[in-house]
């Protein structure tokens, strides 16, 4: 993350995300799919750590083999002027600034966590009155006779991260279209270098 300034002076936490240029791998329609989107496809793949299969897909679009392909509904819509097959899709050709997003993507992997980090439990709090090292616990569970079990969902200590994470409402500061680049106004999830899906 970094910070900008606006006109008013104010700092504004952001993030720098690298939004291109995508190229279009596949364009499906309601008469061959049932339903209009566009596929794009972003980032370099090593000729030997791609399929035959993906191969023979990116051969359709005359294009290099991708890192990441996804598929965006009603793009067209988003998109000013015509899709076609090998086309390059650049940031100022879908953002503008002032535009409000969402970023998708996965969430940094924590390991096995307990309820005070997973779940944010106060804990006991107090140190004295019988308490020994019982601080961050999660206290009673709620079994007893009835219902002789715990009931699905009880908030337990566990593996906590690596999930797909959506961050609504994120403001474009700023486009760099020479570089590809888009500052967004906050964090999305996950670690550096990883992928992230903006949605309009």
């Amino acid at each position: 993350m970094t910070s900008v300034f606006n006109e008013q002076g104010q700092n504004i936490p952001c993030t720098v995300i690298q939004a291109g240029p995508c190229v279009v791998t596949q364009i499906k329609t309601e008469d061959t799919d049932g339903y209009n989107s566009v596929q794009l496809g972003w980032g370099e793949r090593k000729d030997k750590h791609t399929t035959k299969a993906l191969k023979g897909h990116f051969k359709k679009s005359d294009t290099t083999p991708k890192r990441k392909l996804v598929e965006f509904r009603d793009f067209k819509e988003l998109y000013d002027g015509e899709v076609s097959l090998g086309q390059s899709v650049t940031v100022s050709n879908v953002f503008s600034e002032g535009d409000f997003v969402d970023a998708i993507g996965v969430s940094k992997g924590k390991g096995y966590q307990g309820v005070v980090r997973r779940h944010n439990f106060r804990g006991v709090g107090d140190a004295t009155h019988g308490q020994h090292n019982r601080e961050r616990a999660p206290g009673s569970i709620g079994a007893a006779s009835y219902p002789s079990r715990v009931f699905k969902g009880m908030k337990m200590a566990g593996r906590m991260g690596g999930e797909r994470v959506k961050v609504l409402n994120l403001q474009v500061l700023k486009i760099l279209e020479e570089q590809n680049l888009i500052l967004v106004s906050g964090a999305v999830p996950g670690a550096k270098n990883s992928v992230i899906i903006l949605e309009k």
